[in-house]
């Protein structure tokens, strides 16, 4: 009766000591992803519109901002023609 206590510890232990190794590259990621965010809400509220010359604009100052804080660049959603 005693041993299904003890296996239940164990396996509560075992599973939180698991998570726990997993949430260090989690935040980081989350963290990545969040700056990333951040820049392209900050490239839309500079260049509201979608003319050519604001999407272009935007872009850049996406490009900049990510360049600033070192994070990767977007890939594109479409290709270049």
């Amino acid at each position: 009766m005693m041993y299904w206590r003890v296996y239940l510890w164990a396996a509560a232990f075992t599973f939180l000591a698991c998570s726990a190794f997993a949430t260090g590259q989690g935040t980081s990621a989350m963290q990545k992803w969040k700056t990333m965010d951040a820049c392209a809400k900050q490239a839309q509220a500079a260049f509201p519109d979608f003319t050519p010359g604001s999407n272009a604009k935007r872009e850049a100052k996406l490009k900049d901002c990510l360049n600033a804080n070192n994070m990767p660049p977007r890939q594109p959603t479409a290709p270049l023609r």
